[in-house]
């Protein structure tokens, strides 16, 4: 099942894209043809990684450095690759705190000064997983489908704890959705 959910934060990664501009992006999850149909209007590397597939990413308290050599093989990132826009989606709620400062950790280098980025977490821990994959179907819209099945390691994080586990990022802005869950625009913090 498809749906729609508009959005008032997405349209704000994009207002700066001159047309010229070859933008990078970083998208965390599956590679749905309505995203590449809206990013094909732009000059722009996609970078997909799918976090999802690999859930739960195993971690092990004693040995932190495999966590970051894990994200480093997730992401497959040239050392030279400065990314312009994340889209992390909900991917912190299934992250836990150790892992969400191991990708950081990797994913800082490739950030630059203007680097914006969209994420999903919730206002309550309290909040049932959502089960949804996200793409994008216009500026200011997202396009919604139902995962199959319920994913792994579903334990979002207190709204403190986040920003603190995010250390490479300030939360610019947040709405709260209806149905619970905020809606964040991230700008790089170096």
């Amino acid at each position: 099942m498809t749906a729609f959910q508009s959005s008032k934060l997405l349209s704000s990664l994009l207002p700066a894209v001159e047309d010229d501009a070859l933008i990078r992006v970083l998208h965390i999850g599956p590679a749905l043809p309505e995203t590449i149909d809206f990013f094909s209007q732009f000059r722009c590397k996609l970078y997909f990684v799918d976090l999802f597939d690999e859930l739960p990413i195993a971690t092990n308290e004693d040995n932190e450095p495999h966590l970051e050599q894990t994200f480093t093989q997730l992401l497959n990132l040239d050392a030279d690759v400065e990314l312009d826009f994340c889209l992390f989606w909900d991917v912190f709620n299934f992250l836990g705190s150790d892992a969400i400062s191991a990708f950081m950790t990797v994913l800082k280098p490739h950030l630059h000064p203007a680097t914006l980025a969209h994420a999903f977490a919730v206002h309550k821990l309290r909040s049932e997983q959502s089960k949804q994959l996200y793409g994008i179907a216009d500026a200011d819209k997202i396009n919604i489908r139902t995962r199959n099945a319920p994913l792994p390691s579903y334990a979002p994080q207190p709204q403190g704890t986040l920003k603190k586990l995010l250390f490479c990022f300030n939360i610019d802005r947040s709405v709260l959705l209806p149905d619970g869950r905020l809606e964040l625009l991230l700008q790089a913090k170096l």
